[in-house]
């Protein structure tokens, strides 16, 4: 079976919201077939980051298509106000199997009213403006992508790869999808659900290389059980050295540490939420911390956005020479 996926672009859209899925869906063709990918705009051309692009005019487009995606980009507004545009994607929507968009073009969906009564995410940045111009949209800000039914949006710029990846492993399976990944370079499909910031970004820089690595390794492993002794190995610095800059919460390892477990803490937890309250469940209420103290502290709520209650308690900690790191707060040991 041949899936016709339909990218429409506009003046002044982002290239990579546009060559990132193509090249997800070009690769799955390539390897599996069963797909035919066609670009298209109104006029037959448009710019994209400052490149030309002749493609096919959407006025002779015909339907019906499997999958409508629309590219993002600062033309997102004009496209927005756009009749032509927004009539031809409710055209070519109505007898589409799924619509979806990267980035900004959740804009332009929600102008054509493709996205009434959906969960739907964008650029972080642009998140409140699409609640505030769009209310009957359900915006999720901070998020990868979001499917909600025949609907599929996603954050910005290469977060339209991770949302193509979804797509093909629901079209296929996801041994295709990591096959594609593999073969693009690229993180094995993010979950829709984490967070568009990463950990490593929130910190700031660091010159010395020894705590590049270490602030690397914390990033990967949060929950390990990190230690002066062995973060100072790592950095290839004294213990004494290494502590004496490590404990403020301003620095960028505690920082590190500080974002890290909170954040993933608060993911679980409101996916377990989520889950119960799907099946008809009550909420369950998890505890923080080795004293299980059930709230969550303000420094957690700081660092992890919203949490919906406390995060849940794996036991994480950093153990420095008689301090006891937890996710929220510091307490002297004897």
């Amino acid at each position: 079976m041949e899936r016709e996926v339909l990218v429409v672009g506009y003046e002044d859209a982002v290239l990579t919201d546009l060559a990132g899925p193509l090249d997800v869906f070009e690769g799955a063709r390539r390897v599996r077939g069963g797909y035919r990918v066609r670009t298209a705009a109104v006029g037959g051309g448009f710019t994209a980051s400052g490149v030309r692009l002749r493609v096919e005019d959407l006025r002779d487009v015909v339907g019906p298509v499997d999958t409508v995606l629309v590219v993002g980009g600062q033309g997102c507004w004009a496209a927005a106000r756009d009749p032509e545009l927004l009539g031809h994607l409710t055209r070519m929507a109505r007898g589409a199997r799924r619509v979806a968009s990267v980035c900004t073009g959740t804009f332009v969906l929600a102008a054509a009213g493709l996205l009434d009564g959906a969960r739907a995410t964008t650029h972080w940045a642009y998140c409140a403006r699409l609640a505030a111009e769009y209310p009957a949209v359900e915006v999720v800000p901070d998020a990868i992508f979001v499917r909600d039914g025949r609907t599929a949006t996603s954050a910005g710029v290469t977060a339209g790869i991770d949302l193509a990846l979804a797509l093909v492993e629901s079209d296929h399976d996801a041994a295709l999808a990591r096959l594609i990944a593999r073969w693009m370079v690229v993180f094995l499909r993010r979950p829709g659900g984490q967070s568009q910031f990463s950990v490593r970004s929130d910190v700031p820089a660091v010159r010395d290389g020894g705590l590049r690595a270490v602030l690397d390794e914390v990033a990967a492993d949060p929950t390990r059980s990190w230690t002066v002794d062995g973060m100072a190995r790592l950095a290839a610095m004294s213990p004494r050295h290494f502590a004496r800059g490590l404990p403020g919460p301003g620095r960028p390892v505690a920082r590190a540490l500080r974002r890290t477990r909170p954040r993933r803490g608060g993911g679980h937890a409101a996916g377990v939420r989520r889950r119960r309250a799907r099946r008809g469940r009550p909420p369950v209420r998890f505890r923080v911390g080795r004293d299980a103290a059930p709230r969550v502290p303000p420094g957690a709520r700081h660092h992890a956005g919203r949490v919906p209650g406390p995060v849940p308690h794996h036991g994480c900690g950093l153990a420095m020479r008689g301090i006891e790191w937890t996710w929220h707060s510091c307490s002297t040991r004897g």
